[in-house]
């Protein structure tokens, strides 16, 4: 699976995915203040999932027809991450998945 992070996602995460998983960042890339729709449609094709903490993309793009998949995460706070790790990898193409706040245990 290839799996892309937004700059606005916790670089730190990266280390909870295995060797079965290609990951690399927007800034790996260069895509680094790239403009939302310019920035999905280079990603398109080339990743899985694309991993981000921006909770405004679906309001702002039209999201329909993608095949890569839009992950948007519930913070940016990596040990409430390390919780959420399975629903990251199994987001299905072309889907957009709100990743929701793990309940708190008392």
């Amino acid at each position: 699976m290839r799996i892309i992070f937004d700059e606005n996602a916790p670089r730190p995460l990266l280390q909870i995915f295995d060797a079965s998983h290609q990951v690399q960042t927007v800034g790996d890339l260069g895509y680094v203040g790239v403009a939302n729709g310019a920035l999905l449609s280079r990603l398109e094709g080339a990743f899985d999932v694309f991993l981000t903490a921006d909770k405004n993309l679906r309001y702002q793009r039209n999201l329909a027809g993608r095949s890569l998949a839009i992950v948007e995460l519930p913070t940016n706070r990596l040990p409430i991450l390390r919780t959420v790790a399975t629903q990251i990898v199994s987001a299905a193409p072309g889907s957009y998945t709100q990743v929701p706040l793990p309940n708190p245990t008392p």
